[in-house]
């Protein structure tokens, strides 16, 4: 019996009790035709027997575990009121005549058999019910989102800008709406995204292309995660590469960083960066036993990033390699516990690029960091070299590249400087539009709340044989 059945049932019974007792006229005339008279205590024991039943009904369409009828207390249930759930003949009249008593009675006697055996009926389901009633509790449990606690949590970035770059205007801009989703699908594996809304045209390698003013939308981070324990975690998915400390100590939240923009060296494929961002393959990390040393270990290995023209294609491989070949990166970093607040680590990248009509050229990427992150200061360092071989010619490109970043907080602002370096060969075959650059950014962020931060910010760039370009920037981040 299912439990709309079981609900009409329970209903129906309910309009009868109530119809006899409370219009005492037809049983005063079921009364003259069938004089008989009942004792108040066995009424009362049957009009309490039928509340027990009730209860019983009320559990099974609950789905509660199954309890004895005879040990449900009425005392649990609201004192009886006009028009409430409680004892019908008291709701009515608390001085009902004998012979609505009689008829009361009676008629409750019968109506408590037919509970009872609705009861017994509900209580023991056929064979189909209950393969049915296990198969949609299986289904509810994994469509169930409080199981898998699933969490959403949005940053952006509102901000007004200008420079003396060619083609730059003092323009208000909207910066990236990015959606940070993360969801536990059981004790040990658990789901990371970041899907993040941005304008602006992209810039692979120089190259610009989409329109100006145009959202678009972009995974970011599409991760499946796998903890085993301290030692041995396993994600497979889309990732932010682990090369050195800022790539994964921040990604695509400008609330989160203390200056409104990455290092250029830590720049995304997409907004003119060097560097292979992001990973698309499988990613195995943890601790090393080490005691107060605090060593930890990232070994991956992916499908690397385009190399092949055109370059206006996506640089991610998301989906297809444009080569049998793998990258891997295998990274090494220390907390020691004497010195709280310190990370030094570095990583190894190497990748095998394959551009159009060109020998093939392999990639290593060296990358050492120091930081220092304490509640009120902040000091961040690191220096690479991205070297750029290519196969069956002595031919060899290194691109050297650092920055170093310091910020004091006072209250509820903090005062920053970044001075950052990057100088790529003219002959570099992969992105020679770089050339050289360097230059300082200096800022100050205002905490206004705990979610929102104003930022203030000025750059200065110099270019190999071009004007040194200025900017300022005025940024509002927040988090939601």
């Amino acid at each position: 019996m299912s439990s709309r059945d079981r609900l009409w049932i329970h209903l129906i019974f309910r309009l009868i009790l109530i119809g006899v007792v409370c219009f005492p006229g037809g049983a005063v005339l079921a009364a003259q035709e069938q004089p008989q008279t009942v004792d108040q205590a066995t009424l009362q024991t049957l009009l309490k027997r039928i509340e027990q039943l009730e209860a019983r009904v009320k559990q099974l369409e609950s789905g509660s575990p199954a309890a004895d009828p005879a040990q449900v207390k009425t005392s649990a249930s609201p004192a009886p009121q006009g028009g409430m759930d409680g004892s019908p003949a008291a709701a009515c009249t608390p001085q009902a005549p004998a012979a609505i008593q009689a008829s009361a009675a009676g008629d409750a006697s019968g109506r408590a058999a037919a509970l009872q055996d609705a009861v017994a009926k509900t209580a023991s389901p056929g064979p189909s019910d209950s393969e049915q009633s296990q198969s949609d509790n299986a289904m509810m449990e994994r469509m169930d989102v409080s199981r898998t606690l699933l969490r959403i949590r949005g940053f952006g970035d509102i901000s007004l800008h200008g420079g003396t770059a060619p083609g730059d205007t003092t323009s208000f801009s909207l910066g990236q709406l990015d959606l940070f989703v993360t969801s536990d699908v059981s004790d040990k594996f658990k789901f990371l995204s970041e899907i993040v809304f941005e304008a602006g045209p992209d810039n692979i390698y120089g190259t610009t292309t989409g329109s100006r003013n145009t959202f678009t939308v972009d995974v970011e981070r599409y991760l499946l995660q796998y903890s085993h324990n301290d030692y041995f975690n396993v994600s497979a998915g889309r990732g932010h590469t682990a090369i050195g400390y800022y790539n994964t100590a921040y990604h695509h939240s400008s609330w989160l960083q203390t200056t409104t923009g990455r290092p250029f060296i830590y720049q995304f494929e997409d907004r003119g960066g060097i560097l292979p961002i992001h990973t698309v393959g499988v990613t195995v990390s943890g601790q090393i036993p080490s005691g107060s040393l605090g060593l930890h270990y990232v070994a991956e290995v992916g499908n690397g990033r385009a190399s092949r023209t055109p370059l206006t294609e996506e640089p991610v491989q998301n989906e297809e390699d444009d080569q049998n070949h793998k990258a891997f990166n295998l990274a090494f970093f220390s907390r020691p516990e004497a010195v709280p607040g310190l990370q030094t680590g570095f990583s190894f990248y190497h990748d095998l690029l394959a551009p159009l009509n060109s020998p093939r050229i392999g990639e290593s990427i060296l990358a050492a960091h120091a930081v220092l992150i304490r509640p009120h200061y902040e000091w961040l360092s690191e220096v690479l070299l991205d070297r750029h071989s290519v196969t069956g010619t002595p031919m060899v490109f290194n691109t050297p590249a650092f920055y170093s970043q310091v910020s004091k907080q006072f209250a509820s602002y903090r005062p920053y400087l970044r001075y950052e370096y990057v100088n790529v060969s003219n002959r570099e075959p992969i992105f020679p539009d770089v050339a050289l650059r360097h230059g300082p950014v200096a800022g100050i962020r205002f905490d206004a709340s705990e979610s929102v931060a104003l930022k203030f910010q000025y750059d200065y760039t110099f270019l190999r044989n071009q004007p040194a370009v200025n900017g300022l920037e005025l940024q509002m981040g927040f988090t939601f």
